[in-house]
């Protein structure tokens, strides 16, 4: 029996430059409408996850944690967006919805930091990241993929990842 479930993988990341570089990998393969969902304590590494997935995703702009003005929104120069919320400070999924999030999935995929706070208000399909502070410099992520578009996104990581 495996430890983990077929639609989830584990990385353990051994630096900032190791977190940031898995994003990158995991931002060139976002498409319009995907949610990805992190969650994790503070100094998880969630922030630094997020510029990674920015850089990969093709953005010049530099990523940063949203937490006082809710959503930061990464440009292309193709004009597309990634949002990029932070749930810290919403009390629940009712304020959630006030952002209007359907909206922003039509022009682009969401990054949600601190997701568990508002699942309620995200669709059920997307990537669930759990991270975890090991140390200093060593991070935990728990990938889970729910739908079968996050599925495809997922083995498409582990194969960039893993070169299996």
């Amino acid at each position: 029996m495996p430890i983990l479930a077929q639609n989830s993988f584990e990385v353990i990341s051994r630096s900032p430059d190791q977190t940031r570089r898995f994003g990158m990998r995991l931002g060139s393969i976002l498409h319009t409408g995907d949610v990805i969902g992190l969650s994790g304590d503070l100094g998880a590494g969630k922030t630094t996850l997020v510029q990674g997935m920015a850089a990969g995703w093709g953005s010049p702009d530099e990523a940063s944690s949203p937490t006082f003005v809710l959503v930061n929104v990464y440009r292309r120069p193709d004009h597309c967006h990634l949002f990029h919320l932070d749930a810290y400070r919403l009390s629940g999924a009712d304020e959630a919805f006030d952002l209007d999030i359907e909206a922003m999935l039509e022009h682009g995929p969401l990054v949600v930091e601190w997701a568990e706070r508002i699942k309620a208000a995200l669709p059920a399909n997307g990537l669930w990241i759990s991270m975890k502070w090991i140390d200093e410099f060593h991070r935990d992520m728990l990938l889970q993929g729910v739908g079968e578009r996050y599925l495809t996104l997922l083995e498409a990581l582990r194969k960039e990842i893993f070169k299996t």
